[in-house]
């Protein structure tokens, strides 16, 4: 008799077995977990970016190149992402998502150890966050694809992608005011200590939303490039990839150089810009959700992606054009906008790359195709960069996203591929 399950009580009774998990509750707990471990993804991933002067300030270079740490980043984690299919399904999505929690705090940990001397030990530490970010979202669409009622497709995708809008916002509201008291290096350790708890925290629920993992599932090469082909072959997998490319950058170039555009350009100092990011990443996790539930109940999902990408390019347009003069509260509200639009998209693509690919396989398809989305977040900061170098103006950064977004909105509204070749 396995006691395990079966231990015995006074006067001969025994304990009767744990009750079953429902769909639903199951469908809770997986999305209440991925959540909480996207917002720390998150919140490690753009403490650089928030607290960018202060350390372009103790390392001695121009805060505009925190594009090239976010590209970094990025880098490491567009490699992660193709090469993370097989490990979910062998590890199962909640082990390689711990596995990642501690590859970020890992990478914070060091930049708050790297001595202000030895500047190029940051790009490795950009590296191992990079590592860990990638895999995020591929494991929890693994996860939200068997866990996730088909109708609540669009709306639980974009609930679990708030995570990171709210892991900035995190970034946005309490990392420059500890830096202030304490200085850039604890607040780091902070987020490094949050990291630690999450993993923890994930322990208990394992387990059971690891369930149906394959641990001698073989690996190769092979397989982690079938993938990529598969997104190739087929032409809407192609084209929301290709979205994504052009929507990400848009999205990291906004969360990484608000602040620095903010006090660089209008004057407003670290702890305003950092309440205004914090603004614009609000905004994003509500616009995140609306724009899930308009998805699930009113628009297609590729016509609410136009639209977005739309409004996106207008508030570009509009940021560039800022200036001194403008009113904090409309430069806000305009950020804010930008954000509802930039950062909004993510959870309906998501689902919509999910919804296609074939049954099981949502964490190998998700990886593959964010293989093109992390490459428009790499490629995208550093271009920023270059261009407000070249032109002495972070104008012409926002001027670009711009574009990126009407190119894409168009493709979109003109382009609507009616097979799925796979």
């Amino acid at each position: 008799m396995n006691e395990a399950k079966h231990l015995r009580l006074p006067h001969g009774r025994r304990r009767p077995p744990a009750p079953r998990m429902t769909p639903a509750r199951t469908a809770q707990i997986a999305l209440a977990a991925t959540l909480t471990i996207q917002i720390f993804t998150s919140f490690a991933g753009t403490a650089a970016a928030v607290l960018a002067p202060a350390i372009a300030g103790d390392f001695g270079v121009d805060p505009r190149w925190i594009g090239i740490f976010i590209g970094t980043v990025y880098g490491g984690a567009m490699l992660a992402s193709l090469a993370c299919g097989s490990f979910i399904e062998r590890y199962g999505p909640i082990r390689v998502s711990q596995v990642c929690v501690v590859l970020c705090t890992l990478g914070i940990a060091a930049m708050a150890a790297t001595p202000a001397t030895l500047p190029g030990l940051l790009a490795l530490a950009a590296v191992v966050i990079g590592l860990g970010y990638g895999p995020i979202t591929p494991a929890s669409s693994q996860l939200l694809q068997r866990t996730a009622a088909p109708s609540r497709m669009a709306l639980t995708f974009s609930i679990k992608q708030t995570g990171v809008p709210a892991g900035a916002a995190l970034s946005g509201a309490l990392l420059p005011g500890i830096a202030l008291i304490a200085g850039w290096r604890p607040a780091f350790v902070a987020v490094a200590l949050a990291g630690a708890i999450v993993v923890a925290l994930a322990q208990p629920i394992r387990a059971r939303l690891d369930a149906e993992h394959s641990p001698r599932r073989p690996m190769s090469v092979a397989g982690i490039v079938a993938p990529l082909a598969l997104v190739w072959r087929s032409k809407p997998l192609l084209m929301l990839a290709l979205v994504s490319f052009a929507y990400s950058a848009t999205q990291v170039c906004l969360t990484s150089y608000l602040v620095v555009y903010l006090t660089a350009a209008l004057g407003f100092s670290l702890v305003s810009a950092g309440l205004a990011l914090t603004a614009t990443t609000i905004a994003g996790a509500c616009g995140r959700i609306g724009w899930g539930i308009v998805a699930d109940r009113l628009l297609a999902p590729r016509k609410v992606l136009a639209l977005i990408g739309l409004i996106a390019c207008g508030c570009a347009v509009a940021m560039a054009a800022s200036t001194p003069r403008w009113p904090p509260g409309l430069v806000i509200g305009l950020a804010a906008c930008f954000g509802a639009t930039a950062i909004g998209w993510n959870g309906v693509q998501l689902s919509e790359v999910a919804r296609l690919a074939p049954p099981g396989a949502a964490g190998k398809v998700t990886g593959a195709a964010s293989v093109i989305t992390f490459a428009g977040v790499v490629i995208g900061p550093p271009s920023f960069a270059l261009l407000s170098s070249l032109t002495g103006s972070y104008r012409a950064g926002f001027a670009a996203t711009a574009l990126a977004s009407g190119i894409a909105a168009a493709a979109l509204l003109v382009r609507e591929p009616h097979t799925i070749d796979v």
